[in-house]
């Protein structure tokens, strides 16, 4: 028997990472470590239209914090080569969270440090280091829970500790003096304003799409006819970028307005609410119809064989065997809907529909940074939001089927 291609399978395609165990994580800290070194970990500015000296995060941390980073590094770089064990993911955990706790307090401490001077137009923005580095920390984290094979009770209590951390550390006052934080001190209104319109959008959207797609879904699965017709207008919707879709509906719904000018005191016009929800109940229809025929079309027959030899009709087989079964894929198309939808929603503010957009798009009017983050941050949140907790309905709704 010839064992060269065994031989071959075995060796080592990275020589010198022959003792990592966790390259994944290795190369997080090695890209980390290049952006610290190698960036500024917060920005100081004279004012917010002037663009800010970088400054690293060892000339701006204090040197407990810098030690803590520093630490946490070097623990998190010696985990990589040792040998797997679930108490070794665990430890990644506290380690990863902790680290992504310490590097925002320290953003606080820097930005509080560089505002004693009295200067009172100055402005401490964050850095390219200070987002490379809580993201390489945030996805240390998510890979170690991935590695843990974490439950959901575990996920949800990572996500609440570091929530309630960072709350802890926003309600101390420790990050008053960043730039981002007074662009929400001095918008505070007007964000409340646009957050409550970007779900509202959001909401009134994804209800339409699922009260419009669902029954269209449905068909799709009963008349497999109806499929290649009805997917094929989906598609080509799909593939409409958004911004000229927007800009497509501003002459129909004009013209339609001046044709019935009643219509103007219900909102409906060429820019603003209307053609932001009809854009986003476009985009929404095709992962709701494709979710909806695919799940129902993924009922076993056995099972509906079954509900009919038990006397069941049609209406009672869709609504407790079909039904039930096809919800996970169901929601999974719910979830891809609203995470589309808040992102899309943030473009609606080109027409004037309001939302977290505005700020984005007023940001960058004015060359200020930290006004496009208060608006593309919240949206980001929210998004994620979502998508965990769906995640999490998801899950448990598989569960209990599967019982």
């Amino acid at each position: 028997m010839n064992l060269e291609p065994s031989l071959a399978v075995r060796r080592p395609a990275f020589p010198l990472l022959l003792g990592v165990h966790n390259q994944v994580l290795l190369v997080l800290v090695v890209i980390a470590l290049a952006a610290v070194a190698s960036s500024g970990f917060v920005g100081d500015a004279p004012n917010r239209l002037v663009s800010g000296r970088p400054i690293s995060l060892w000339s701006a941390a204090d040197p407990i914090t810098k030690a803590g980073v520093a630490l946490l590094g070097a623990a998190l770089s010696a985990t990589c080569f040792v040998r797997p064990s679930k108490s070794l993911h665990c430890t990644v955990v506290v380690l990863a969270a902790a680290l992504l706790l310490l590097v925002l307090a320290a953003a606080g401490q820097a930005a509080s440090h560089l505002t004693q001077s009295g200067r009172l137009a100055a402005r401490i923005s964050l850095g390219p280091a200070f987002w490379v580095l809580a993201t390489c920390a945030a996805l240390a984290l998510a890979d170690a829970l991935q590695r843990l094979n974490a439950g959901l009770i575990a996920q949800l209590f990572a996500v609440i500790g570091i929530a309630a951390g960072a709350v802890l550390l926003a309600a101390s006052g420790i990050f008053d003096a960043l730039s981002l934080t007074q662009e929400f001190a001095t918008h505070r209104q007007a964000f409340s304003d646009a957050i409550t319109r970007h779900m509202a959008l959001v909401g009134a959207s994804v209800a339409l799409a699922t009260a419009i797609g669902f029954p269209l879904g449905v068909a799709a699965a009963k008349r497999p006819g109806l499929q290649n017709p009805v997917f094929a207008v989906l598609n080509i919707l799909q593939t409409i970028p958004s911004i000229a879709l927007f800009g497509l509906l501003i002459w129909p719904l004009s013209a339609l307005v001046a044709g019935v000018p009643r219509l103007a005191q219900f909102g409906v016009g060429g820019i603003g609410v209307a053609p932001a929800i009809i854009a986003l109940v476009l985009y929404s229809l095709l992962p709701v119809v494709r979710n909806t025929s695919v799940g129902l079309a993924g009922v076993d027959s056995a099972v509906i064989e079954a509900g009919r030899g038990m006397g069941m009709g049609a209406g009672q087989i869709f609504r407790q065997i079909e039904l039930p079964l096809a919800l996970p894929v169901l929601l999974a198309g719910l979830r891809i809907v609203i995470v589309q939808a808040i992102g899309l929603a943030v473009v609606a503010a080109l027409i004037g529909a309001g939302g977290l957009g505005t700020f984005v798009f007023e940001g960058l009017g004015q060359y200020a940074v930290d006004l496009v983050l208060l608006g593309a941050l919240p949206a980001i949140f929210l998004a994620l939001l979502a998508d965990f907790t769906l995640q999490i309905i998801t899950t448990m709704v598989s569960r209990r089927l599967a019982r």
